[in-house]
């Protein structure tokens, strides 16, 4: 397929598997416009030169009104000439130590709600910390491509500008599992691995190549299993849901080469449920609301005497 092809295709692909989108039920309306925020803790075990750390992860799923031309959240989405589009938003945290020094990273996710009228994610940016420096990632839809920009403190990565007009950000999996599973692309798709992913790989940023599929779970009548395995650069990434609304994600696993050791063994990253809870944690930054990290089964916040 010649690069001129590429974009043409694309839409084509897309249509196929983002249109029509059903009616919202009362039932999503409930639960995601209620003015409050699901987040979700799991203890993580993640991958990091070439051992496993452990650590937690945590997936706070709401949703808010951003501006269609700033992609930014609005302050005032009622006042007059906003341009308003609803956004499931996912903030995704992970925390975990290697060695001596915590890495704490941090992804954003922002996919309209209403696929008929905005089939694509908006923007995703990831943030990462660690002794050795930071780094920013950012993707915003722009005219039906993707513009990226790298912030890093690596010289082979440095200050970079990219643009991908044919793939899905493996990021937008996530919301589109909560949105509506049935709309999740399968088969052969071109993806754009998720920015954590690259963030600790340090791989070249591109589209790849992709088998997807949503699985019956081997054990439990109520999970499904999401499925990307990318061939070219061995990985694979597996997250498990529950196939009732308002399909939760209970799991989630990924296996790549670690890229450390001579034998560049496989190593896989996993996340099990630990707690999870429905509140407005934004109105709830007091002292005495440090109890509900208990609730998460998070470490508890030190309150001054």
């Amino acid at each position: 397929m010649t690069p001129a092809l590429r974009p043409i295709v694309w839409i084509l692909i897309s249509t196929l598997w983002l249109f029509p989108t059903p009616a919202l039920s009362d039932a999503f309306g409930a639960y995601w416009y209620q003015g409050k925020a699901e987040i979700t803790s799991y203890d993580l075990s993640q991958a990091r030169y070439g051992e496993i750390h452990e650590g937690h992860a945590v997936l706070i799923f709401v949703t808010e009104d951003l501006s269609a031309s700033r992609q930014v959240k609005l302050d005032e989405p009622s006042s007059p000439g906003a341009e308003v589009i609803k956004v499931l938003k996912l903030n995704t945290t992970r925390k975990f130590t290697t060695g001596i020094y915590p890495y704490s990273m941090m992804t954003s996710v922002f996919t309209p709600v209403y696929a008929d009228r905005y089939p694509q994610t908006l923007k995703v940016t990831t943030s990462s910390q660690e002794w050795c420096g930071h780094t920013f990632t950012q993707l915003n839809l722009v005219d039906g491509a993707y513009r990226a920009r790298l912030m890093s403190y690596f010289e082979r990565e440095g200050d970079r500008d990219l643009i991908w007009s044919d793939g899905i950000p493996e990021d937008e999996i996530w919301n589109r599992i909560r949105l509506n599973p049935s709309t999740l692309p399968s088969g052969s798709v071109r993806i754009i691995p998720g920015t954590i992913y690259q963030r600790l790989k340090h791989r070249a940023w591109g589209v790849y190549e992709a088998e997807a599929a949503v699985e019956a779970h081997a054990t439990d009548a109520d999970l499904r299993v999401y499925t990307l395995v990318f061939d070219r650069i061995g990985r694979r990434l597996s997250i498990t849901f529950r196939s009732a609304f308002p399909h939760e994600i209970e799991s989630w696993e990924e296996t790549s080469r670690s890229g450390f050791g001579p034998a560049e063994t496989e190593l896989t990253t996993r996340a099990k449920l630990r707690k999870r809870i429905v509140t407005d944690y934004w109105r709830q930054n007091k002292n005495e609301h440090a109890y509900l990290r208990g609730a998460l089964g998070l470490e508890m916040s030190r309150a001054r005497n």
